[in-house]
């Protein structure tokens, strides 16, 4: 309701549940310069998509090797994801390991980062090893190789944990905006959420907005403009959660000892 609150009327009466002088210029503002939403939107839809498959991907395969019991290896590889989830070398230590990649002011430092997650290998690893072992068994007797076990026969069982693993990772992907303020430099690479950051902390940026917008400087709805861009950052996720809600109950309660 701020959003659409006229910018006097917020500083003389403060916030109301319900505006009683309605405006537009907030939205009018934001969408007056494309290039600040609309380029970004396209960036972290591209960036969500292709993270999440590339999560749901690599966090299946690896789940699934490690409920394997003839997987001789599985525990050292488990330790191998477990210590890192439990003790990080902190931010300078990423950002050096970063930069030596070659990865700054590149999509692969949005999207690779987050791929792998312990805690959805663990998800993953926990319903795979619910499943019964004979359906493995019953594929290799038909000849038929791990990969083709696993994407054939196990993946398609494990579409709820594999929904429920995806709409996790879409949620952080969406959200994340700390990499993109550390090593992207062009402002055309920029995610939405940090340029709702730069937006919400550089009051320049507002005013430059506002010329472009041909807003007269004292009009400027700065609290409505800052609520409105957090409304279309979280636009899209607002509208989809009823539909994905049962995913994240049932994401929840995997492995969860059930009377």
């Amino acid at each position: 309701m701020g959003s659409f609150t006229d910018q006097g009327y917020i500083i003389r009466e403060g916030f109301r549940l319900w505006p009683s002088q309605f405006s537009l210029a907030a939205y009018r503002m934001a969408f007056r310069v494309p290039e600040v939403i609309f380029r970004s939107y396209l960036v972290t839809i591209f960036i969500t998509t292709v993270g999440t498959a590339g999560t749901i991907i690599f966090c299946g395969i690896t789940g699934y090797a490690l409920s394997r019991q003839d997987f001789h290896y599985r525990n050292y590889f488990a330790f191998f994801f477990y210590f890192p989830a439990l003790f990080s070398g902190g931010l300078i230590p990423y950002f050096i390991w970063m930069t030596t990649l070659g990865m700054v002011d590149t999509y692969l430092v949005l999207i690779l980062p987050g791929m792998m997650s312990f805690w959805f290998i663990v998800i993953l690893r926990s319903f795979f090893k619910a499943l019964p072992e004979e359906i493995g068994e019953s594929g290799k007797i038909d000849g038929a190789n791990e990969l083709t076990i696993c994407f054939r026969l196990y993946m398609p069982m494990a579409i709820p944990a594999l929904a429920t693993v995806g709409l996790f990772s879409a949620l952080g992907y969406w959200n994340a905006w700390m990499n993109a303020m550390l090593f992207i430099r062009n402002s055309r690479m920029f995610p939405l959420q940090f340029q709702l950051h730069r937006i919400l902390n550089n009051a320049q940026f507002l005013m430059r907005q506002a010329q472009e917008a041909g807003v007269p400087a004292g009009d400027v709805p700065t609290f409505a403009f800052q609520l409105a861009m957090v409304c279309i950052a979280i636009g899209p996720i607002f509208l989809l959660f009823p539909y994905i809600q049962k995913y994240f109950i049932k994401g929840l309660t995997i492995g969860a000892v059930k009377g």
